[in-house]
């Protein structure tokens, strides 16, 4: 133990970082959002911590969200990712303390053989079995604790990638279970408008009978229930990919009792984001963490690049006993120690490991230029958002009123075609206005609902999804201090 205690007080010493000391860099955005009028206007706060179930309010779609997390093929794939950086983790960690080896082996040695009798003059057996550690590096420049704090924050890197990924998912699946039920209203507004097609077609048919009408009121007449009826093959089939855009994120069939509503009423269960929000609440979004914790990893990798322009000093204990018989192996007459001390400092390497101090610190700018980027990409996503959510109400609004106006209009101008008013083409164009009107209702409520579903995944505040309650990552702490 006297030669093992030194080599176990090494690796316990608090070794020097060579790693500049990490700031985390100011935004590269302004401090709030725009504020115009494309833009609602919001107080200067803190975002609360909110989680899909205080989004998502129908339970047919929290359960199918629930089985998305549980079963999706690619939050499976992260999660193996975040294993294999832990793994990774652990084995550069495994760097900062002694390999204790033990080994055995048995010598036979025979010399002078006789050719008669086959008896030996020398010969006998050796034993001996050895425990120690073989060169240990001291970490007195940090090198090894530095590629551990870059490994630890990577493994962070990927929890992060976890988070957004999950988040992603949930929004994808609002955003299709949203479609779905704006294509089933689509489908019910086909149905409708083709089956005022087939009494427009019926109504004109006796009036071409009775010579009343002329046989071109007949045709455009079958015009419009021909395109509707192609709406409603074309429908169908939209709700069929539906489904399997569905299946595919929840990653299992699905009950169709979990399918939503028309869009009506699907869209009134999505609700609105808290208002009032800072952009430093971009710096919880995982896609920006995860760009951190990179550039937290790249710095730690200056350090361990600088430590490489020093010595290297590395220490060999070893136990060993040696005897002709094993019932005196352990005995301390057989008991040899070694100790030993090495150290190496490369004298002439062309200038590689200078070189390898620039790589890293170019590399370390690199993912400061990419942090600083995906921070002004988030703010981008985050106010086009809002320049959307601004305008979304008053154009819902308007074209609410163009669909009631068109409405109106053709149940005039069909009462003046019946009355021999007006011919049958003004009919026809009305019609036409009130099925395109009404379509663009339905379009124009799933981009309401589908833009709030943007929000909740562009501001990234999921706490379900986060490691803690508030949506904070935990912060890499110093390699030996787990």
């Amino acid at each position: 133990m006297r030669v093992l205690a030194p080599l176990l007080l090494a690796s316990a010493l608090t070794a020097c970082s060579m790693a500049p000391k990490y700031v985390r860099p100011e935004l590269p955005v302004p401090q709030s959002w725009p504020v115009g009028d494309a833009y609602l206007r919001q107080s200067e706060a803190t975002l609360p911590s909110v989680t899909y179930r205080d989004i998502f309010l129908d339970a047919r779609l929290q359960q199918l969200i629930d089985q998305a997390l549980a079963n999706n093929r690619n939050l499976r794939a992260t999660v193996e990712n975040i294993a294999a950086a832990r793994a990774q983790y652990r084995i550069q960690r495994a760097e900062l303390f002694p390999q204790i080896d033990a080994g055995g082996t048995t010598t036979r040695r025979e010399i002078g053989a006789s050719a008669a009798g086959g008896n030996f003059a020398v010969g006998g057996t050796t034993y001996q079995a050895t425990i120690g550690v073989s060169a240990f590096e001291l970490d007195l420049f940090g090198r090894n604790r530095s590629l551990t704090d870059a490994a630890l924050a990577r493994y962070y890197g990927q929890e992060a990638a976890a988070r957004a990924v999950r988040l992603t998912l949930t929004g994808d699946v609002a955003g299709a279970w949203l479609t779905y039920a704006a294509d089933q209203s689509l489908l019910k507004l086909a149905e409708d408008t083709a089956a005022a097609a087939r009494r427009s077609v019926s109504l004109t048919q006796a009036r071409v009978s009775g010579g009343v009408a002329p046989r071109t009121d007949l045709r455009q007449a079958e015009q419009i229930l021909a395109t509707a009826e192609a709406n409603i093959a074309s429908q169908r089939t939209a709700l069929a990919q539906d489904v399997n855009a569905l299946q595919l994120l929840v990653g299992a069939p699905i009950d169709r009792a979990l399918l939503p509503p028309p869009i009506e009423e699907a869209a009134k269960t999505v609700a609105e984001l808290p208002a009032g929000l800072d952009s430093r609440i971009l710096l919880r979004r995982p896609d920006v963490v995860q760009a951190e914790y990179e550039l937290r990893a790249s710095n730690a990798e200056i350090g361990a690049a600088r430590a490489a322009l020093f010595p290297t000093i590395s220490l060999t204990g070893l136990f060993s006993f040696a005897s002709t018989a094993l019932s005196s192996l352990l005995e301390a007459d057989s008991l040899t120690k070694t100790a030993t001390g090495n150290i190496a400092y490369p004298i002439f390497r062309a200038g590689a490991d200078r070189a390898g101090v620039e790589q890293a610190t170019a590399l370390q700018r690199a993912a400061l230029a990419t942090y600083e980027g995906t921070i002004q990409t988030a703010f981008r996503e985050v106010a086009d958002a809002l320049a959307r959510r601004g305008t979304i109400s008053e154009e819902l609004a308007a074209n609410e009123r163009f669909a009631t106006a068109a409405a109106d209009t053709y149940r005039l101008s069909e009462a003046r075609y019946r009355g021999g008013i007006d011919t049958f083409l003004t009919t026809l164009d009305a019609q036409r206005s009130l099925y395109a009107a009404q379509q663009s209702v339905v379009q124009t409520r799933l981009v309401r609902a589908t833009n709030l579903v943007t929000l909740y995944r562009t501001l990234g505040g999921d706490s379900q999804l986060d490691v803690e309650a508030t949506g904070a990552v935990p912060a890499p702490q110093p390699a030996g201090r787990q």
